[in-house]
């Protein structure tokens, strides 16, 4: 656990500070509306549900600004690589992106979850005050003449025939928080794992609806369905003085008038606004690298339906264990696949790896076995930045693959063979493993090197323990592209085999996600 919190401390304060403020913006806000006197009549309609709705409003803006950062990857890369000088945990929050994207996700269907059942809460008492008949303060304030007071109304539900339903789908708070979360419960839904490894096309034009999710939330708040006393109605009549003699308001020039509302200004567009540009200009960036021309310049089909790739395009500049999106007009002009580089920098190209997976790499891979020439067009966008970046920043690498997860450790053997050709100095590992796949042939499919091993599943406990027999004053380095299950694993071992002595061996788990 300490060697755990050694290399994520900064991770976990980053995580506190965001659960932090959502705690600090929930109850300020809960405060503000339970107890200021600007919403004292509105409480009188509404009760403590008026305080829960606009308190997870605020908690939904502040996590909907948030959400669409940890997906502009060109920042992340450029953070990345304004940050190479820093230390391995200083970067560690920029790996964990996704996780932090998905976190904030859930974070926005719980406040979403609170602000709905506030509001049909809301709904219900405005329906039923507007229909008392008894004389109360919640009936009065429903009552209000609109004719005189102009805009000064406190209930949007003006008739006792008005349903709630009709309230709902007519007005624009209602309508855009209804369409708003459609979306959200269509994106989360399709964002699950099952659906995301094996319909990725499902997932990916779904996940799109964030567009009508962020329009919705923009303008969701300009109806002024929540309304207050205005500062000048305040002074003249203050609830504190005027609520219990609520029946002489304008009775007499010196009783208590009238009181005057005012509806709150949208807010939601404040949050997003900034965000929303950073990201349009990702997007634009994106757009413009992806039409700059590729070259193919080779194409080989591998066993077990495995496409290589290999290409070339002007600028264009690589790390190891970097990864890139693909684009294939002739499949589809929209959608856009994560693939990792199993090329070296060293290199003269660039090449990826395709596993058929799914509808849309089963058809680019036809497409390559039939056309011979010309050869289908191919756009590329990236490359962007993992935590495989970080493995010549070991003494020791250990380097674990599954299936077709060994394609990002491809390009971090051939640049290791590379740099022991040129004899770099740089190079923090001096002992390099051996790693492939057991084809029949005389060099290794993705690597092209000699030197191959044979299939199995390991004993961890027992690797580990050897690797720490061997370097026991070492910093290793334990990278994974695979399975959840073998990432637990491993992670556990990382920690059983770190020393509490930090001049000892000490092992460091990485995750590859993209």
């Amino acid at each position: 656990m300490g060697n755990w919190l050694a290399n994520h401390w900064l991770s976990v304060l980053f995580l506190v500070s965001w659960l932090g403020l959502n705690i600090f913006l929930f109850v300020y806000a809960f405060l503000n509306y339970e107890k200021s006197d600007k919403y004292f009549y509105t409480r009188e309609i509404l009760g403590t549900a008026l305080a829960f709705a606009r308190a997870s409003a605020l908690c939904l803006n502040f996590n909907s600004m948030v959400i669409l950062l940890p997906v502009c990857r060109n920042l992340l890369s450029f953070l990345r690589g304004t940050c190479s000088f820093c230390n391995r945990t200083l970067r560690k929050p920029l790996d964990h992106n996704l996780i932090f994207h998905k976190l904030v996700a859930y974070m926005i269907c719980v406040f979403t979850a609170i602000h709905v059942v506030a509001h049909l809460f809301n709904f219900e008492r405005y329906s039923r005050s507007q229909q008392a008949m008894d004389g109360s303060l919640a009936s009065v304030l429903s009552n209000l003449a609109h004719e005189k007071e102009g805009d000064s109304w406190l209930n949007p539900i003006h008739s006792p025939n008005t349903t709630v339903m009709y309230a709902t789908f007519t007005s624009v708070a209602g309508l855009t928080g209804v369409i708003a979360t459609t979306a959200l419960v269509l994106m989360v839904t399709s964002a699950v794992e099952f659906i995301r490894r094996n319909y990725f096309e499902l997932f990916w034009y779904t996940h799109h609806l964030f567009i009508v999710y962020i329009i919705c939330l923009g303008i969701h708040g300009l109806g002024g369905i929540v309304r207050g006393q205005t500062e000048e109605s305040i002074g003249e009549s203050h609830p504190n003085n005027c609520s219990n003699s609520f029946r002489e308001w304008d009775k007499y020039e010196w009783s208590c008038r009238r009181p005057h509302f005012v509806g709150h200004p949208p807010e939601s567009w404040k949050w997003i606004v900034a965000p929303i540009a950073l990201y349009i200009f990702e997007r634009i960036l994106r757009f413009y690298r992806s039409q700059q021309k590729v070259v193919i310049t080779k194409v080989v089909m591998h066993p077990s339906k495995v496409l290589e790739l290999q290409m070339r395009k002007r600028g264009f500049s690589m790390e190891v264990g970097q990864y890139i999106f693909v684009n294939c007009p002739s499949i589809s002009f929209l959608e856009w696949h994560p693939f990792t580089l199993t090329s070296a920098p060293e290199e003269e190209f660039f090449s990826i790896h395709i596993r058929a997976a799914g509808d849309w790499t089963e058809n680019l891979i036809r497409t390559f076995e039939r056309q011979h020439s010309p050869l289908p067009r191919i756009e590329v966008d990236g490359p962007f930045g993992t935590v495989s970046e970080d493995v010549f920043q070991y003494e020791v690498a250990v380097l674990v693959g599954a299936g077709i997860g060994v394609t990002p450790f491809a390009s971090i053997l051939k640049s290791i063979w590379y740099k022991f050709q040129r004899a770099d100095n740089k190079l923090k590992t001096q002992k390099a493993g051996h790693a492939a796949l057991n084809f029949d042939k005389a060099t290794d499919v993705l690597t092209g090197l000699k030197q191959k091993t044979s299939f199995g599943r390991p004993m961890w406990d027992n690797e580990f323990s050897r690797i720490a027999a061997a370097h026991p004053k070492s910093v290793v380095g334990v990278f994974l592209c695979g399975p959840r299950t073998l990432a637990k694993s491993l992670r556990r071992c990382c920690q059983r085999y770190s020393s509490l002595d930090p001049r000892k061996v000490q092992f460091y788990f990485n995750k590859e996600t993209f």
